[in-house]
């Protein structure tokens, strides 16, 4: 099966795939766009809001196609954001600026690492920034996270509120060979769930890699550790790393490892374990392959539940991997919305992709991009309580 193979359902069967039905009268989506200031550099920047009948409320900017923030009910109706992030765009500038943690953003051209900043297209090598060690983290220095997207539209239908950004990466844009153009769809439903949908086509051949790494805590931001949330994965074997968090090539199993999570588990139980693969990441930092067939339609990869609040998020994915990081580079050099610092494992990022370093591992999931293919894929994050 091709990798970029069309997504075949509608946005609307992906999200009714995991819909509930709720018992409760119509609900009515709404979508609204304000001014949310300006880039360091003059471009004009837009905040979306998309709510639903159930208290739930997804911010989105165009800066980056950052999520600002996800507010959503505890199992007593207490509603609070649960994704690290600012109060303004002057605190994503200025991370942007150091480098980035990638607060909330959207990710590409190439999501996670390549070794040495390299990668064959077609036989020839084409190189990028190197920007993490010695390798290319998030596609180069100024990769999608960094750029004002177009806000193309935004409404209601039949699966909720949405809105669709649009972004055009020039040929040789950060290295990467092509003219790509890439949109992206989020769409808060009725069933508390938020897809995004990445849909993204180039000129020449290329290599593609697209996520949102958005910090989660279902407790609330700011709001401390996520250790005493209990996570559950499907996905029998991971890719592992050497010390530079690059793949070897290998898929091994998680049985026996601090990275089995077939069963609930609190993520603190085992973060600070000596396995070798924790001790090189500092916590969880690493791609698992998730069971089941991808490029069809999102199955489930994880969910997380937090037993304070009683929220509880299930991620449901078409992509092959699902990399799974515990902030570990946070060190309370950030204050976020609510003002509190933000320290290693205060979140929890989902970041549904393709392997790390994929064009320079024949064995693993293609993420070559040719003129007539289209890359098409869907993540969804769905929120409940109990």
């Amino acid at each position: 099966m091709s990798t970029f193979a069309p997504f075949k359902a509608s946005l609307f069967a992906a999200v009714g795939l995991v819909g509930l039905s709720l018992g409760v009268a119509q609900a009515h989506p709404a979508v609204s766009s304000q001014p949310w200031g300006t880039t360091p550099d003059g471009q004009p920047v837009r905040i979306v809001t998309l709510k639903n009948d159930h208290n739930v409320t997804v911010r989105v900017i165009t800066y980056g196609g950052i999520i600002q923030s996800v507010e959503t009910p505890d199992r007593s109706g207490h509603v609070q954001d649960v994704v690290l992030g600012f109060g303004d765009l002057k605190g994503y500038t200025v991370d942007s600026a150091k480098g980035g943690l990638f607060f909330g953003a959207m990710i590409g051209r190439y999501a996670n690492r390549l070794a040495g900043g390299s990668f064959p297209v077609e036989g020839k090598v084409y190189h990028t920034d190197i920007t993490a060690g010695p390798n290319s983290l998030h596609g180069g220095k100024k990769g999608f996270d960094k750029n004002v997207w177009t806000l193309e539209k935004t409404g209601t239908n039949g699966s909720g509120a949405y809105v669709t950004l649009r972004l055009v990466s020039p040929n040789g844009d950060q290295g990467f060979p092509g003219t790509l153009t890439t949109h992206i769809t989020y769409t808060l439903g009725d069933d508390d769930a938020l897809a995004l949908h990445y849909v993204a086509t180039t000129d020449a051949p290329t290599v593609l890699n697209l996520t949102n790494h958005s910090y989660w805590n279902l407790n609330g931001e700011g709001s401390g550790s996520i250790e005493p949330e209990v996570l559950q994965l499907n996905a029998d074997s991971f890719t592992p790393t050497d010390s530079t968090s690059l793949p070897t090539g290998q898929i091994a199993p998680v049985a026996g490892t601090p990275l089995d999570f077939s069963k609930p588990t609190a993520i603190g139980d085992r973060l600070r374990s000596n396995d070798q693969q924790m001790m090189y990441a500092r916590g969880y930092d690493m791609n698992w392959v998730v069971n089941g067939v991808y490029g069809q339609a999102p199955r489930l990869a994880g969910k997380v539940y937090d037993p304070r609040s009683g929220r509880s998020m299930e991620i449901l994915t078409n992509q092959p991997g699902l990399q799974v990081y515990t902030s570990n580079s946070l060190d309370g050099g950030y204050a976020g919305i609510s003002g509190r610092a933000y320290r290693q494992a205060d979140a929890i990022a989902f970041e549904a992709e393709h392997y790390p370093d994929s064009p320079n591992h024949s064995s693993f999931p293609t993420t070559e991009l040719k003129p007539g293919q289209t890359f098409d894929y869907t993540t969804i994050f769905k929120f409940s309580n109990r």
